[in-house]
């Protein structure tokens, strides 16, 4: 199969340093912004790459749920192979890809665990199913069948029927706080624009330069 010839111009704007806010928060803001406005399919979606202990990257798509001046969070079990890694290193990336928007936008910063309130605060909004789902994974362990995890969703069910479904110990989210931000805007003949805003320590300024495509 040749899939060399595959390939699509990015022809929709350019990015020019002039247009850009000198607050990364407040841009990313702004991108996220015109994603949802543009009705794309899941713009909270981003990717996740974390490292093992022996320095195999690994990635997955996750949701970011809410973010602020104190970084972006998303959710989800902490046993699994992606908090495990958290916990020997948290130092991570995100990726956005907006695709129709001819965009992409790389965060990477430090992955730290939200207080249980916070957790608690974000899963009461949960719909009903997605709360119980979150009692039946042993999330990145093997399984021998779906079986499994259908007979524990009926357990959970029956066990929490007419109750509030509290908060599982082993559920909650996590907050990356960046210390980079790379803004991509696709361009013709792969010229693409590309500015990295980064700052030696949280109390500096943010610098933003122009990198090369």
């Amino acid at each position: 199969m040749d899939i060399g010839n595959l390939r699509q111009e990015y022809t929709l704007k350019g990015l020019r340093r002039e247009e850009l806010d000198r607050d990364p928060f407040k841009q990313f803001e702004l991108w996220f912004q015109q994603a949802c406005t543009a009705n794309l399919p899941d713009p909270n979606a981003m990717s996740l790459a974390t490292v093992s202990p022996t320095g195999q990257p690994s990635q997955r798509m996750v949701l970011l749920k809410y973010f602020d001046r104190q970084g972006l969070v998303f959710f989800t079990n902490y046993e699994s192979t992606k908090a495990r890694q958290i916990e020997a290193n948290s130092q991570v990336s995100l990726l956005f890809f907006w695709k129709a928007l001819q965009r992409q936008l790389e965060i990477s910063g430090t992955a730290t665990k939200i207080s249980p309130a916070e957790s608690l605060k974000y899963f009461a909004t949960r719909p009903r199913g997605s709360q119980i789902g979150a009692w039946c994974s042993q999330q990145s362990t093997v399984i021998s069948s779906r079986k499994i995890l259908e007979l524990k969703f009926d357990e959970i069910k029956r066990k929490f029927h007419n109750q509030e479904i509290p908060l599982p110990s082993a559920w909650g989210g996590y907050r990356v706080v960046p210390h980079s931000f790379e803004f991509w805007q696709g361009r013709e003949n792969r010229l693409h624009d590309r500015f990295l805003y980064s700052r030696a320590d949280t109390e500096s300024a943010w610098e933003i330069q122009r990198l090369a495509p």
